[in-house]
């Protein structure tokens, strides 16, 4: 009886190997968590922007700080920043299972504690699907500079 019980589990284990996980993160979802982020600090809605973000979301700032999940929705809904046009662009996917490193271009004009900007940057960003939920793990933007020669 015991090397009966003992064969059926190999059997089992075997058979669960080679069923596909049909909960795997998909490229559709990954472009549509961006979106949803980028529509909520477009429409300074904090709530879309704090909803698609994991609990231990971080930002990487340009001058090599760290900026905070709090701080980002913060800011996301401050009147000291707004933005007058933003775009992205370029998407290119690689999953790693239900992990994926999105690299985009970002481009954005707007104003910050008064100071105006106009960007263009090319952003990385971690998404993660965990128990069906997509969320932005982390993300680095960093300006794309132009490519004349400057004397």
């Amino acid at each position: 009886m015991r090397i009966l019980v003992n064969t059926l589990f190999v059997i089992v284990a075997g058979l669960s190997s080679c069923i596909k996980n049909t909960n795997r993160l998909t490229r559709e979802e990954v472009i549509g968590v961006i979106r949803c982020f980028d529509e909520g600090w477009q429409h300074k809605n904090l709530a879309v922007v704090d909803s698609v973000l994991a609990p231990s979301y971080v930002y990487f700032t340009q001058s090599g700080g760290v900026f905070s999940r709090t701080n980002l929705v913060q800011t996301a809904g401050s009147p000291a920043y707004s933005l007058k046009r933003m775009e992205r662009m370029e998407y290119d996917v690689t999953f790693y299972e239900n992990t994926a490193v999105v690299s985009t271009r970002w481009q954005g004009e707007g104003m910050y504690k008064g100071v105006y900007f106009n960007e263009d940057q090319r952003c990385s960003l971690t998404i993660i699907k965990t128990k069906d939920k997509v969320e932005i793990l982390s993300e680095h933007c960093t300006p794309i500079r132009s490519s004349r020669i400057l004397h």
